[in-house]
């Protein structure tokens, strides 16, 4: 006897948990042969807030972890995406519609490049950071501190790997984020959002929406508690009104880029440098 199959609704993730979007609505997700793949939550001005406010929640305690610590979350969730491969894999060869060998590559490239920014959370700072001469008794040290709350509209031609390229690295220094995904192919994010749901990461600091990049991007552009905009996949949308937008509460914008490749300059990207005194001591 044959079974009806159950067609999945893949929901937003916001603070650590999975809602529907507050406006009801959801879109076809289709393979690359226009086949039905799943339905998705089509995410609304409501739920962008929401997500903003999550992510300010969860701001103190993710920066205020020790470097260390934070270096370890993020290589549990390279972990756990090393245990879920086949299903990345299975699930961008159907949506993008790649052949397994691209499908694979693509899953570890994204799975190496997390571990890759895992592994800066203890260094950066060094790197990023300094001891400035100055005329007098006195220390005198910048260093380098999260930004605050990252808003980002992914790399939309990218499953996985877009995506892991914008979130890991504002996540190494300490800010939370706000991410937008890719409209056409979202499986990926909220199968990334339901590791991060099952490692140590604290509920707020990644919310994925998922959705029109379109209707949602403006709302995070103008948000005053967003601190900075990461337009990285942002090409098609009118991005030069976003940065406008942006400007008015005087968020940090990085502009569209084709490709996104791992550096260190997209870690200190969302940083600000804090000066220190103090007196040397006379004894």
């Amino acid at each position: 006897m044959s079974r009806l199959a159950v067609p999945k609704t893949y929901k937003l993730f916001i603070g650590g948990k999975f809602p529907r979007s507050e406006s009801g609505r959801t879109y076809e997700i289709v393979t690359a042969k226009g086949a039905f793949l799943a339905n998705a939550s089509k995410a609304s001005r409501k739920d962008a807030r929401d997500a903003v406010k999550a992510a300010r929640t969860a701001v103190a305690g993710w920066s205020g972890a020790t470097a260390y610590n934070r270096g370890q979350v993020l290589y549990r969730i390279a972990e756990l995406l090393e245990g879920r491969r086949a299903q990345f894999v299975d699930e961008i060869q159907r949506a993008e519609g790649v052949s397994a060998n691209a499908a694979e590559k693509q899953v570890d490239e994204a799975i190496d490049r997390w571990v890759w920014y895992a592994g800066w959370t203890d260094k950066y700072a060094q790197v990023a950071g300094n001891a400035n001469p100055v005329a007098g008794p006195f220390f005198n040290l910048s260093v380098p501190e999260p930004t605050g709350v990252v808003a980002m509209v992914a790399p939309q031609e990218s499953s996985l790997l877009g995506l892991v390229s914008v979130v890991a690295p504002a996540l190494v220094t300490g800010n939370s984020v706000v991410v937008v995904a890719s409209e056409q192919f979202p499986l990926s994010a909220i199968t990334l959002a339901e590791v991060l749901a099952t490692s140590d990461v604290p509920g707020g600091v990644v919310n994925v929406l998922t959705g029109s990049p379109a209707e949602i991007a403006p709302w995070l552009a103008s948000h005053s508690d967003v601190n900075a905009l990461d337009l990285a996949g942002a090409q098609q949308l009118d991005w030069v009104d976003l940065q406008i937008e942006a400007a008015d509460t005087l968020k940090r914008v990085l502009p569209p880029e084709p490709d996104v490749w791992p550096s260190l300059d997209r870690i200190t990207a969302f940083t600000e440098t804090k000066t220190v005194w103090h007196t040397k001591s006379m004894i």
